[in-house]
């Protein structure tokens, strides 16, 4: 225990520890997933377009947007994030309701909720995550400890989560519930409150799915995807998932070497890349991601205990929050722990809104650990010596 204690206190030793964490394990988790995404989509690039590099061509080009608009959010002066935070949730409410625009609108896996328009896609729900994050902080960021927060935060909320469900994405809203619980915890609201909210988005949710016999298939698959009747339907992915992940053994068959990627796996470069992971880089490989994973979550609520103003400190814990659940969604749909729910692995998984969304909120991070002034006096130390 004293051993790991001292680990923890070692990377988090001095104000700036953090920021190079987040810098450092960003880099690494999204170079990472170019090379992953070319190795999971190679086969699937080759049969579509005949260049086994296609794909994740197109990636390299969505982090370089994502870059950009990175270093974008980071550089933003403070005082105008207010006012974008005013109108996150009004623009999240348009782009939500074009995917159910004939002619502008697009399914992908029995969801309605991607815009497509003169070869453009654009998933909207995406950047509805970081919107809602945004419009939660400025609600919250004046309230007292008195005052209970949800008769400000649950209007905005309910419409957002019902329009990303209109488009069926149960997926997107247990993401944008689950940040949505981790800010009102850090708020300080009455458990029994957040307790009673919670109970009502379980609920809710079973609801969805009871009404959905697509998801029905999937809850009920995911317990044992091998049984005849599920591996023939909705629990061919997850078994051909584990199947990769068992023949990958502790250190994998080797970069590039993977079976399941040849049309057994037919999501290997986005939702299920994960196995793909295991497949090829093996245990290792899988808990150096994870590790990665929770160093650069940890480094963030780190950076949110240290924060000294209300908005940024809950902008910070939804964002943390927000890859936390995303991670354990999609590393659990992939290990098959529950039911397939279609979301990416953060900063790994190709799909350039999705990748452009969280690093656009790694920039609003980076930017609030600019404006600390500890932080900017130890790295100009650390650059001139």
């Amino acid at each position: 225990m004293s051993n790991r204690s001292g680990v923890t206190k070692s990377l988090f030793a001095t104000p700036a520890s953090a920021y190079y964490l987040i810098l450092g394990t960003v880099s690494i988790l999204s170079i990472f997933g170019v090379v992953m995404v070319l190795s999971a989509s190679s086969v699937r690039a080759m049969n579509e377009s005949g260049n086994s590099f296609a794909i994740a061509i197109r990636q390299v080009l969505y982090l370089g947007i994502s870059i950009f608009l990175a270093w974008l959010a980071m550089n933003l002066k403070e005082r105008l994030w207010i006012p974008q935070a005013r109108m996150a949730l009004i623009a999240s409410v348009i782009f939500l309701l074009l995917p159910q625009v004939p002619g502008i609108g697009k399914s992908v896996g029995g969801n309605t909720n991607w815009i497509e328009y003169g070869g453009f896609s654009l998933q909207p729900s995406e950047f509805a995550k970081f919107a809602m994050i945004l419009w939660c902080a400025l609600m919250m960021r004046n309230i007292n400890d008195f005052e209970n927060p949800l008769p400000r935060l649950l209007p905005g909320m309910a419409i957002v989560m019902a329009l990303i469900l209109v488009g069926k994405d149960l997926g997107t809203a247990l993401v944008v519930g689950g940040i949505f619980l981790s800010v009102l915890f850090v708020s300080g609201i009455q458990l029994k409150k957040l307790l009673i909210l919670s109970a009502i988005l379980a609920f809710g949710a079973a609801v969805l799915v009871a009404s959905n016999q697509t998801r029905l298939n999937r809850l009920a698959a995911f317990s044992n995807p091998f049984s005849e009747e599920n591996y023939k339907s909705a629990g061919w992915q997850q078994a051909h998932s584990i199947m990769g992940l068992a023949s990958g053994g502790a250190f994998g068959t080797g970069l590039g070497s993977g079976k399941q990627k040849w049309g057994s796996l037919p999501e290997a470069h986005t939702d299920f890349i994960f196995s793909v992971i295991g497949e090829e880089l093996g245990l290792v490989g899988t808990l150096a991601v994870l590790s990665l994973y929770a160093l650069l979550i940890l480094a963030i609520f780190r950076v949110a205990l240290r924060a000294n103003k209300p908005f940024d400190k809950y902008v910070l814990v939804g964002i943390g929050s927000w890859i936390a659940i995303q991670v354990v969604m999609n590393v659990g749909s992939v290990i098959s722990l529950m039911p397939v729910v279609g979301v990416t692995l953060p900063f790994i998984s190709y799909g350039g809104s999705s990748l452009i969304a969280t690093l656009l909120a790694i920039g609003y991070v980076l930017g609030v650990m600019k404006r600390d002034p500890a932080i900017v006096e130890e790295i100009r130390n650390r650059r001139v010596k």
